[in-house]
């Protein structure tokens, strides 16, 4: 009884050690925590990549190099950089990593020290050459998006083949190196005033083009309407013509005296005073009424 007792003790000490020794990757059982993955060599090479939980590995043989599994957070110190305009801009950016194939990333880059010295490094040559292409107001405001997706695609085709995965490539701050401020500004002022004045010149060339247009088709459609109120008074002076024939075809006295009685209509009023010869043709209704 004693000798099993004894044996259960050692056997839960074993245990207990064995636990420990894995806790701190030393086989034969391998723990791997939440957010860890574990590469176990045998001679060298990859045998296996464990998953969190418990797994076996050959003691003084096999030897096991933990990695983390999780997304890593890696900033770059910030660095001056010119822009396509001339511009000098301080440029502060971060990089969200993980370890996507940890039999490549141990053989390329081994540790995370030295995955993060390669990934600043190809994520500062990235922002370099990206901002150098752009001006200053296409960087600070209009293709700000466009120019992290460009950086963030070009830093994953440099290190998806080491094993390294690229979720995102973010600038912390863009900043004007100290001193450079006021004539930046005044730069800025400059060139958006010239556009004010472009874009006013265009607005008044468009307005003088405009009114042109209009002053023209005013003048076209007056002539037209004068054109056409020409051809109505021609066509109702011909019809007054006709009705006018007609009614002197059919009765030339009568038409006379209506003539007769329009001019006096028009030609004498209260006030008009007229010397003519009694016998002029102009009073010839008026003498014959004057001796009915």
């Amino acid at each position: 009884m004693k000798r099993v007792a004894l044996f259960v003790l050692i056997a839960g000490a074993l245990a207990l050690l064995a636990i420990a020794a894995g806790n701190l990757g030393i086989p034969p059982v391998v723990i791997t925590r939440e957010g860890e993955q574990k590469v176990v060599l045998l001679f060298g090479d990859v045998r296996n990549v464990t998953t969190p939980g418990l797994s076996l590995a050959i003691p003084f043989v096999e030897v096991i190099r933990t990695y983390p599994s999780v997304w890593l957070y890696n900033d770059t110190d910030a660095q001056g950089i010119q822009t396509k305009d001339g511009e000098q801009l301080v440029v502060d950016n971060y990089t969200i990593w993980r370890i996507a194939d940890p039999d490549q990333f141990m053989r390329s880059l081994g540790t995370v020290d030295v995955a993060e010295q390669r990934i600043d490094r190809v994520v500062r040559d990235g922002v370099r050459n990206v901002i150098g292409q752009h001006t200053l107001s296409e960087v600070l405001e209009s293709q700000r998006a466009a120019i992290m997706a460009t950086i963030t695609e070009g830093a994953r085709q440099q290190l998806t083949p080491l094993g390294v995965e690229i979720n995102d490539v973010r600038i912390n701050r863009t900043e004007l190196p100290p001193g450079t401020e006021e004539s930046v500004y005044a730069r800025m002022k400059t060139e958006r005033e010239r556009l004010a004045k472009k874009n006013r010149a265009e607005g008044d060339e468009r307005a003088r083009k405009i009114r042109a247009e209009a002053d023209r088709d005013a003048r076209v459609i007056v002539a037209n309407a004068r054109r056409d109120s020409e051809i109505q008074r021609g066509i109702g002076d011909a019809e007054a013509a006709r009705i006018y024939g007609e009614a002197y075809s059919a009765e030339p006295d009568f038409y006379a005296f209506v003539r007769s009685l329009d001019a006096y209509r028009k030609t004498i009023d209260g006030k008009t005073t007229l010397v003519l010869s009694p016998d002029t043709e102009f009073f010839r209704y008026l003498e014959g009424q004057g001796r009915e």
